[in-house]
């Protein structure tokens, strides 16, 4: 697990060095979960885990409030939730999630990212069937076995828990978020460097500079674009 913890850091740190553009993005996810449900984190379980990962990315408490006021002052922007797959250089796979009110300009714009930059982009299925779905916690200040100590008590099951760098990461099944989030919090722990719904590569693979350079460019590109969410891959960036 620990090549997918150095993607994980890698990503994260990506996305705290472009504050403006994750909080669009977050303003945008927040003011989507807030429509499909009540626009109240203590009744919405897909806001609370929204406005949870927002934390971790330092999201002004102001903008997580103008998104969820929005959706509740009865705006009518309308998103769909689109995944599109894809493939660059050497093997390496990328799965893109998208909220777009325009699917045409959206599926042109990721085409147009993969093709610009070696890559191209595959059919439904020919890659997500490679990944996991997969809760991650990132949390400081305890050790592997603190943490898994209090998972068991509180009766919570996890896939793996490893320790790096005085950071304690667990790995979850989706469904066990919320569960292992109420385990922390009842033991105190309230805050995360990572609390996320990912998709993990089953394998990862390896490239040579020149393809990593032109790989990373293209993921670039792709989390670049203003309706991309999510972007995920199966290369190993390295530390």
């Amino acid at each position: 697990m620990g090549r997918k913890w150095n993607n994980i850091k890698e990503k994260k740190a990506s996305k705290d060095a472009n504050t403006s553009r994750i909080y669009a993005k977050f303003g945008r996810e927040l003011y989507v979960a807030a429509k499909q449900g009540e626009p109240d984190p203590e009744l919405n379980q897909v806001l609370k885990m929204v406005v949870e990962r927002a934390k971790t990315y330092n999201v002004p408490r102001a903008i997580i409030d103008r998104a969820i006021e929005k959706a509740k002052g009865g705006a009518e922007e309308n998103y769909d939730e689109l995944r599109y797959e894809g493939f660059g250089p050497n093997g390496s796979m990328v799965i893109v999630d998208a909220l777009t009110n325009n699917v045409n300009r959206t599926a042109s714009e990721v085409r147009a990212a993969f093709g610009k930059n070696g890559g191209n982009m595959g059919v439904s299925g020919s890659v997500a069937y490679m990944f996991d779905a997969t809760a991650v916690f990132a949390l400081e200040g305890k050790t592997a076995d603190d943490v898994l100590e209090l998972l068991m008590e509180a009766d919570v099951e996890v896939r793996d828990i490893m320790e790096e760098e005085e950071t304690v990461i667990v790995y979850a099944e989706p469904d066990q978020f919320h569960a292992v989030q109420e385990a922390f919090k009842n033991a105190g722990i309230t805050e995360f460097s990572v609390a996320e719904l990912t998709m993990l590569a089953q394998n990862d693979v390896t490239l040579d500079p020149d393809a990593q350079a032109q790989f990373e460019k293209m993921i670039d590109a792709l989390e670049d674009l203003e309706d991309v969410q999510q972007v995920y891959h199966n290369v190993d960036l390295g530390e």
